[in-house]
């Protein structure tokens, strides 16, 4: 039996996809962008617990595939071919507020209703040692009012795809506290735009009482990394977003574009670890939008040790409808 049908074989036997069992993996990635944190935030306010989109590990089966066959992750992060602008030089700062401009003048997002569906595909990265490394390809249907979740399965020959779903509690401090896709706009819709307001605001709600210092600083880090792996994020929510988290320490732009694991030219922006062996996250953002288009952890080395980028979201009305 080859890799790929012993791969297979472990994605046809995912059980459905409720979102205690899709947490685990996602803890893993977003876990590590919180600098070594662990994997699920519960600070003193309220949880914030959620599945950022371009950081999630989606399913048992879709992190068992990650250790076959396949493309160039484990890679060392290498310049795109043609890019488009110059960015050595340029400050986190600078590029930060660049971003946030554009983001804050672009067009207006209408939310979903309650009962349509947020969905996204994504391919994952991570490091194999000396095996190879596929680069799978996850799908997935997010219920806007956080009460369902959906994920698509084949046999062990790729074919007979078979969408299966599971019900959720998301909103209003429901399962582990995490937030639905509405409750993060919500929040986002209303958030300031001028960054040192935004901090606040995301600090008064997500933050320890009193944390201040380092502490607080890793806090607010954690709480504008989620965030910015929301669904669905209006224009003014990204901008503030972006000035706030301008104001903390750390952030580096890599002075290249870089090539996604979905063959995408990009933007990425750096922070360290400040854990003293922790992996370097690496956000990735379009350069025409300055969007958020992935994350990937990525070692000493500057190898990708873990990630992935978005391919394709919509608003659909029905879990299996790609748009």
């Amino acid at each position: 039996m080859d890799e790929m049908t012993q791969v297979r074989d472990l994605r046809a036997d995912v059980p459905v996809p409720d979102r205690g069992r899709l947490a685990p993996g996602r803890a893993r990635l977003v876990g590590a962008a919180r600098r070594g944190q662990g994997p699920l935030m519960v600070w003193g306010r309220r949880k914030l617990v959620i599945a950022a989109v371009v950081a999630a590990v989606t399913t048992v089966g879709v992190t068992a595939s990650v250790l076959a066959e396949g493309s160039d992750s484990g890679r060392k992060v290498k310049p795109a071919a043609s890019p488009s602008m110059s960015l050595k030089g340029l400050s986190a700062a600078e590029l930060l507020e660049r971003a946030a401009d554009v983001a804050e003048h672009g067009p207006p997002v209408t939310p979903p209703r309650a009962d349509q569906w947020i969905y996204i595909k994504t391919r994952e990265e991570a490091r194999g040692g000396n095996a190879k490394v596929m680069a799978p390809v996850s799908e997935e249907w997010n219920r806007y009012d956080g009460t369902e979740t959906a994920v698509e399965q084949r046999d062990a020959e790729g074919k007979n795809p078979k969408l299966r779903t599971g019900r959720t509690n998301l909103e209003n401090d429901g399962q582990g506290g995490e937030q639905s896709p509405r409750e993060m706009y919500r929040f986002l819709a209303a958030l300031p735009t001028d960054g040192k307001q935004a901090l606040r605001t995301i600090h008064d709600t997500y933050a320890d009482e009193g944390t201040k210092g380092a502490a607080g600083t890793q806090q607010d880090y954690a709480a504008i990394s989620a965030l910015l792996g929301a669904p669905l994020t209006p224009p003014d929510g990204l901008a503030g977003l972006y000035r706030a988290l301008a104001l903390l320490p750390g952030g580096q732009v890599v002075d290249h574009q870089v090539k996604t694991a979905a063959g995408r030219r990009v933007i990425a922006l750096r922070y360290e670890s400040l854990e003293r062996k922790g992996p370097t996250n690496e956000w990735l953002l379009d350069p025409r939008t300055y969007r958020i288009v992935g994350l990937r952890m990525l070692d000493g080395d500057n190898r990708v040790v873990m990630g992935n980028s978005v391919m394709t979201t919509a608003v659909v009305d029905e879990a299996g409808q790609r748009g």
